[in-house]
């Protein structure tokens, strides 16, 4: 049954100070969280080309083109660099030092049913940047500080933001193939040097990116060749709309696996959360009833080393002969970084017409 669904516009802000009369300086704000809201996020269809960021403790929303960038590197004292799952990029390191050595594209090196996780290709999933390759980790391996020790990679962009309206409860979310890069990082201090050229190129061009520590992650245009920002600072954001690469369960291994209306949370900034399972029947009561005292600590424990705990568990994606619709027996309980608790339950994924990427949900502050 559609519903159509009113969006609450909760965005106010309480704000206490302490001072006296003689107005001390640079005493401090607190900012309190809102009680919640009704949240309809701006994917953008059943093309969803946005990632869009919520902040729940301030109701408020951020949404880039999904296509914008292309790698995102660490700010942390690590030099991990991350590359755009939400467009099927993939990447493979070449036995090369050689940035301005000609390579050719490899069609193996992609996003899909025939692409092991293992070869490493693509960043592990979890979020979690440490490993050694093989499908854990980061693909691109950690920068070294011995330049002879960064390698070449080759580069499947993956795919533009796609433009054809599926039919309704379809999404289509690949457009034209981006091409091919060639790709080599190196340390400056603590900044990255990196490297990129077209594949037949003989001379290559260079951008020195810094990292920003408010940031998890200072974001990379490779078309541009320019910084750009993608995510707000790291602790102004709780949960992330966007496709993802994910990996697949596939016989002893698994494969890299592409999906429509997936939800992260903020990993790097230690947001987490928790899903409460409940019946059809019985979840609008036992929503209304959990309150902060009904919160365990110990289920939180997954989500501090993988990003994927809400992911596609909130929905259910249809088939030949059902519609998308949402998993109604089930609510989350997410922590921020500053140690809000709020309930969380999905509303709707469709709009009345039947279209995908129009998530809404609803969100209350446990107190």
């Amino acid at each position: 049954m559609k519903k159509s669904i009113f969006i609450l516009a909760l965005a106010s802000f309480v704000f206490a100070s302490c001072s006296d009369d003689n107005n001390t300086p640079n005493e401090p704000i607190i900012v309190k969280p809102v009680d919640g809201g009704t949240v309809a996020a701006k994917v953008g269809g059943p093309n969803q080309p946005n990632q869009v960021f919520v902040d729940l403790s301030a109701n408020s929303q951020t949404g880039v083109k999904r296509d914008t960038w292309d790698l995102g590197f660490s700010t942390g004292s690590d030099f991990r660099v991350i590359i755009n799952g939400s467009i099927k990029m993939a990447v493979k390191k070449l036995e090369t030092t050689n940035i301005d050595a000609v390579q050719t594209q490899d069609d193996a090196v992609a996003v899909g049913y025939s692409t092991m996780a293992s070869w490493g290709y693509v960043d592990n999933p979890t979020g979690i940047l440490i490993g050694n390759g093989a499908g854990i980790g980061t693909a691109i391996a950690e920068i070294s500080a011995t330049a002879n020790d960064n390698y070449v990679y080759l580069v499947n962009m993956g795919f533009e933001v796609g433009t054809t309206a599926p039919s309704p409860g379809s999404v289509a979310l690949d457009g034209n193939a981006r091409g091919w890069k060639k790709v080599r990082i190196t340390r400056d201090g603590n900044d990255y040097v990196v490297d990129y050229a077209d594949l037949a190129d003989t001379t290559h061009k260079t951008v020195k990116v810094s990292k920003k520590a408010d940031f998890n992650f200072t974001f990379l245009s490779l078309n541009s060749g320019q910084e750009i920002t993608i995510q707000p600072a790291k602790k102004q954001w709780d949960l992330s709309f966007t496709g993802f690469t994910n990996y697949f369960p596939y016989g002893d291994d698994q494969i890299t696996y592409y999906y429509a209306d997936f939800i992260t949370t903020n990993v790097h900034a230690g947001i987490k959360v928790y899903m409460v399972q409940s019946t059809a029947e019985n979840l609008a009561t036992e929503y209304s009833n959990f309150t902060k005292a009904n919160v365990e600590e110990g289920k939180f424990t997954t989500s501090a080393t993988d990003q994927r705990v809400i992911g596609d568990t909130w929905r259910n994606g249809g088939g030949p002969s059902t519609q998308p619709s949402i998993k109604d027996d089930r609510f989350y309980i997410v922590k921020d970084v500053d140690g809000n608790l709020f309930k969380l339950k999905f509303l709707a994924l469709t709009n009345d017409a039947g279209e995908r990427g129009n998530p809404v949900f609803e969100y209350q502050l446990l107190k």
